[in-house]
């Protein structure tokens, strides 16, 4: 058993999602991936997990390549609760939400900054991202949404005020300055300083993540 159990723990096969190039394919040329590639592919784009059993019959059969049921089974597999795994990986990865649970302000600076304000910093960019995703809109209107989703320990941070209880909720923002993902308090603070703003940072944020134009490297100092 302990043979065995190694054997499969080693095997790249168990490790790595494989796909193989068509027998006769060039080098270098591009090709159509199979059904079951396409099904592992798009399950864990979505789902960060494996391919459910619905998901493998379509490509089992050979059906997934079908432009009407590939589009069947991703509005299948977005209303299912697993894409939430999609969100949070975007916008963690893609946004460096993930950043938020390693920052530390400085509690002279920041004196009301604790866990609970925290995850709803990451919640509200997530919700966001979400409604976007769900209501089939341009990322683009990320970028000037006018809206967003408060709780109350939220609202409060931000001064904005009718918002009771720890359910969030879509709120329209009336302050220009608030709208989009600049506005929010978690892109905020993952490009500051514990405490004070960064704008080296943050313009670094928006050349790479945003404009997709990463700056060069910092010129190098010399010594005599």
């Amino acid at each position: 058993m302990r043979l065995a159990l190694q054997k499969v723990l080693v095997s790249p096969a168990f490790i790595f999602r494989a796909e193989y190039d068509a027998p006769n394919a060039a080098p270098g040329s591009a090709h159509k991936v199979s059904d079951l590639e396409l099904a592992s592919r798009l399950s864990f784009f979505l789902w960060s997990s494996i391919p459910d059993d619905e998901l493998l019959a379509v490509a089992e059969r050979g059906q997934l390549s079908d432009k009407a049921m590939l589009a069947s089974q991703v509005r299948r597999m977005l209303n299912d609760s697993r894409s939430q795994a999609l969100v949070k990986n975007f916008t963690g990865q893609y946004l460096f939400l993930r950043n938020i649970e390693r920052i530390s302000p400085d509690p002279a600076t920041l004196p009301n900054f604790d866990e609970n304000l925290r995850q709803a910093l990451a919640k509200e960019t997530e919700l966001v991202v979400d409604s976007t995703l769900r209501e089939d809109r341009s990322v683009a209107d990320l970028l000037k949404t006018d809206y967003t989703f408060l709780n109350q320990r939220l609202a409060e941070h931000y001064g904005i005020k009718g918002v009771y209880g720890n359910e969030f909720r879509r709120v329209a923002l009336t302050d220009p300055n608030r709208h989009g993902l600049l506005g929010q308090a978690s892109i905020l603070t993952v490009t500051s300083y514990p405490n004070r703003t960064a704008p080296t940072i943050r313009g670094k944020w928006v050349l790479l993540q945003i404009l997709g134009t990463p700056p060069p490297p910092p010129p190098r100092t010399f010594r005599r």
